[in-house]
């Protein structure tokens, strides 16, 4: 895991500049930097609104007691975007603007739903598994011995004042 974070957070910087630089050499340094900065602003713009229609989507679902599952994958894909679109380079922008784009979000809604299941079932598979071959074990703190009702003690606690004398 650390390596593959490692490499997103090499790889994909240097793939960006690379790009960058390739565009510059294209067009021109002045054309490359009103590029980034205007896919900044719009994208910022684009994901504060879209961000703004999904939270209040949020809210109309929780007060009429619908669970908001798909809104909220929205308004996460729509935080995503957000960030991609802040940050200078081709491809994060590409990335960005897809996100925004309603049909893009539902297809991959259905993908992080599916990616969801599974993981969800693998993981309850596993939890089964192990519970059935630990058949008669406890946890493993814990003794097996059973209480009893008369090992039971029921206390009542009082708090003295300090007012009050011993």
């Amino acid at each position: 895991m650390l390596f593959r974070l490692f490499l997103l957070f090499t790889l994909i910087p240097l793939a960006e500049l690379w790009l960058l630089l390739w565009f510059s050499s294209l067009t021109s340094p002045t054309v490359t930097f009103g590029l980034v900065v205007v896919t900044g602003i719009l994208g910022a713009w684009l994901a504060r609104k879209q961000g703004a229609q999904a939270w209040k989507k949020i809210q109309v679902n929780l007060v009429q007691g619908q669970q908001p599952t798909g809104v909220v994958l929205d308004g996460l894909m729509i935080l995503i975007a957000g960030a991609f679109l802040i940050t200078p380079g081709i491809m994060t922008d590409m990335l960005g603007f897809a996100l925004l784009i309603p049909p893009v979000r539902e297809l991959l809604k259905v993908h992080i739903g599916e990616w969801l299941r599974k993981k969800a079932m693998l993981q309850v598979q596993s939890h089964a598994s192990f519970h059935s071959s630990h058949a008669g074990f406890q946890d493993f703190g814990s003794t097996q011995s059973t209480v009893k009702e008369e090992d039971i003690i029921d206390v009542e606690f009082v708090r003295k004042e300090s007012s009050e004398t011993d």
